[in-house]
């Protein structure tokens, strides 16, 4: 196994080599909606209770987190449409086939897929290494079945990594990882077989984490993301930076808080020099120009 601390190269930001963008751009955003499957009554395996506020069956938190998939994904899509923008989507495998609408209109828009599980009630931390390579692969085959596509990304289930989750995800063939959020840029990853790139992914600017415990709610996610915005476009001037708007359907879909996200893209909508990128755009132009001389 690869010591854990010398998997990511380091290099200060400001003292690396430019990274570049295609057309000269400072900035990439790539919008990261979490489309996702909460089991109704899950498996009770590991630290976690998925459902821990009642016994299981836990009616009220089950429906809330169904609402995204039957209402609020949809309003989030037409936002994102408004403004030209495809997203690159945590997306738990089951909800392809439990709900082929949402898969059908993901495909339909051209949107990118990271594989976040089978469902986002089956946690990784406890697997062994054969028990979490199955699972790396049945979400590499849900998506062969689905789609006759290679599976281009990893993001585990409730981020429940492990130690051996980057090797396993690059011997499945998979090429970016959005497990680790310790850069503005894209960094190699080192694995025991292949290449692996960690994307830019946000914890704190991230509904989930801001609005669902109830501290904040849609001004303070607007105003975060314009700031957050607005600081990495001015110093990727010098050197560019990504940024990562990461969404849940069933919070920032809901109709008081629609009208949030609609302002912040229409706020990045008017900047030159902003590449609205998916993960595996990113990802491809990352390996063709950077990947290389980074890792040496």
């Amino acid at each position: 196994m690869i010591d854990p601390e010398a998997r990511f190269p380091h290099a200060p930001l400001p003292f690396r080599p430019k990274l570049t963008w295609p057309g000269g751009a400072r900035l990439a955003v790539w919008v990261c909606p979490n489309i996702e499957h909460y089991e109704f009554l899950p498996a009770r395996r590991g630290p976690r209770d998925p459902w821990p506020r009642t016994p299981h069956p836990d009616i009220l938190s089950y429906s809330l987190k169904d609402y995204g998939n039957r209402a609020a994904v949809w309003r989030m899509m037409e936002v994102m449409d408004a403004h030209g923008i495809r997203g690159s989507v945590s997306f738990s495998m089951a909800v392809g086939e439990m709900f082929p609408e949402v898969l059908d209109a993901m495909l339909a828009r051209d949107w990118d897929v990271f594989s976040h599980g089978i469902y986002n009630t089956r946690y990784h931390w406890d697997l062994t290494e054969e028990e979490e390579r199955a699972e790396i692969g049945a979400s590499v085959a849900a998506w062969k079945r689905m789609t006759g596509r290679r599976l281009r990304g990893w993001f585990s289930p409730a981020a429940s990594n492990t130690f051996n989750t980057p090797d396993l995800v690059a011997e499945a063939g998979i090429d970016y990882i959005c497990d680790f959020y310790h850069d503005d840029q894209p960094v190699p990853v080192r694995v025991r077989r292949g290449r692996l790139v960690s994307l830019p992914y946000q914890m704190d600017l991230n509904d989930g984490v801001m609005i669902a415990a109830g501290a904040n709610e849609g001004e303070e996610f607007r105003r975060t993301a314009i700031d957050m915005f607005d600081t990495l476009y001015a110093e990727g001037q010098a050197q560019p930076r990504v940024m990562c708007v990461a969404l849940h359907p069933y919070i920032m879909g809901r109709p008081h808080r629609i009208r949030h996200l609609d302002e912040v893209l229409a706020h990045m909508r008017r900047h030159e020099g902003v590449w609205f990128a998916t993960g595996a755009e990113m990802c491809d132009w990352y390996l063709a120009h950077h990947h290389d001389a980074a890792l040496r």
